[in-house]
């Protein structure tokens, strides 16, 4: 059973640095490509960043150039994103997905998804 498990959120300081986890099981992530996907209440999710193993293709949106960085860890079978320099703009839930291939922006691409963790940057 292919599962997905992020951890890692919580509340920040602008400025400050948080590192998300997803941890993968049932799967390998050589096929996979794995993103980073946010969403707050009552607007559509939106991806964050993505990588994949099976064309190395690795992608940011523009708002966290610079600030994020998407890495993996195979034998741990988990994706991490570190973010820094967070602002309350980043306030959202992120969630992990899954899809075998190369990256995608779109949600809908994605077959497998984890549960979401909460990350609040505020003073």
């Amino acid at each position: 059973q292919l599962q997905l498990v992020e951890s890692g959120g919580g509340l920040v300081q602008p400025g400050g640095s948080l590192r998300l986890s997803c941890a993968v099981s049932g799967f390998r992530l050589d096929y996979y490509a794995i993103g980073w996907f946010r969403q707050a209440p009552g607007k559509e999710r939106e991806g964050v960043s993505c990588i994949s193993n099976s064309d190395g293709s690795i992608y940011y949106t523009d708002s966290v150039k610079g600030r994020f960085t998407i890495s993996r860890d195979n034998a741990k079978n988990t994706v991490y994103l570190q973010m820094n320099n967070l602002k309350p703009d980043d306030t959202y839930f992120y969630y992990c997905a899954a899809r075998l291939g190369s990256c995608r922006t779109q949600v809908v691409r994605y077959d497998y998804w984890g549960q979401g963790t909460q990350v609040t940057v505020s003073s």
